[in-house]
């Protein structure tokens, strides 16, 4: 795939625990060969000793170290929970002896997942100091029981699970190293509202009324960021997240008195307001507010061949 010009390699540890720290390190010099970035769901979560998240960011800032891959650590305060102005800290502390590590942050208290996964295996409440009351099912916006949750296990499906505090997603997102990224996640209308929701919530919650960031860091978190983590491996990266000549004629045109997200756990995929015109290539997909039908300008993002 990385010689067929794919632009990074995922990891999902938490999902697939049988994978060894070896097999882990192997596929990170493989990603340092092409210098493509390791985008990572760390192998543990939470606080608890001895695999907490702190544990499993060390093990991949050391196989970045090893091996000379870039380390892009996801979604770091729904890993981290409690944990996240520590694992901050540990990023910050690896950046500063030039190591090449980033990561990000959606703006919600609640994650999701397929209540199937290995996340929820025997001993997630200890993990993430939640209980069964804190899942919510995507499909009908009821809080779980232990019942319901032995039952929707067999079957499998997308639960919300609110394991964060407004004050740990704050910290993430005032973060200097944090980007902003949705990690969304809809199967016919149903799922979590960062998928439709994350950048205008960030543009209206944090940046006007709670001025927790600027509008131009908002701004950088969001657009100029994620093109710098992967223009290394991508050339063409370096004509996104920017406005100027020669750039791409991507363009969100918003009001930022007024933008603000929309959607929730029972109605996922509610537009954003305060969007007027969104142009990916030159096009526009949203035009005076609204979805353009059939427009498809967007090309494929690819590594050089």
């Amino acid at each position: 795939g990385l010689q067929r010009g794919a632009v990074a390699v995922g990891f999902g540890i938490q999902y697939t625990p049988n994978a060894s720290r070896w097999e882990i390190l192997e596929m990170f010099r493989v990603a340092a060969r092409y210098g493509a970035s390791c985008h990572v769901h760390m192998r543990h979560a939470g606080v608890k000793e001895p695999a907490s998240s702190i544990q499993a960011l060390e093990e991949l800032i050391a196989a970045a170290a090893i091996t000379g891959a870039p380390l892009h650590v996801v979604h770091i305060q729904s890993t981290g929970g409690p944990a996240t102005p520590k694992l901050l800290q540990m990023i910050t502390e690896a950046k500063s002896r030039n190591l090449d590590v980033t990561t990000e942050c959606y703006p919600y208290i609640a994650g999701m997942t397929d209540i199937k996964s290995a996340i929820f295996d025997e001993g997630w409440q200890q993990v993430f100091d939640i209980d069964y009351k804190d899942l919510q099912w995507a499909a009908t916006g009821e809080r779980l029981t232990k019942e319901t949750f032995n039952e929707y296990r067999k079957t499998g499906g997308m639960v919300a699970v609110f394991s964060m505090t407004e004050e740990i997603v704050t910290a993430a997102i005032k973060s200097p190293v944090t980007m902003i990224a949705s990690d969304g996640i809809l199967e016919k209308g149903k799922g979590h509202p960062r998928t439709a929701g994350t950048y205008s919530r960030i543009l209206g919650k944090y940046v006007r009324e709670q001025n927790a960031l600027t509008l131009m860091d908002a701004l950088t978190k969001i657009t100029l960021m994620p093109a710098r983590r992967l223009e290394r491996r991508v050339p063409s990266m370096k004509n996104k997240g920017r406005i100027r000549v020669g750039a791409d004629a991507d363009l969100t045109i918003f009001d930022p008195q007024s933008i603000i997200d929309k959607s929730t756990f029972q109605e996922p995929a509610k537009y954003s307001e305060g969007i007027r015109f969104v142009f990916v290539n030159g096009v526009a997909v949203v035009k005076d507010g609204q979805l353009q039908p059939d427009v498809f300008p967007g090309r494929a993002v690819r590594a050089p061949l």
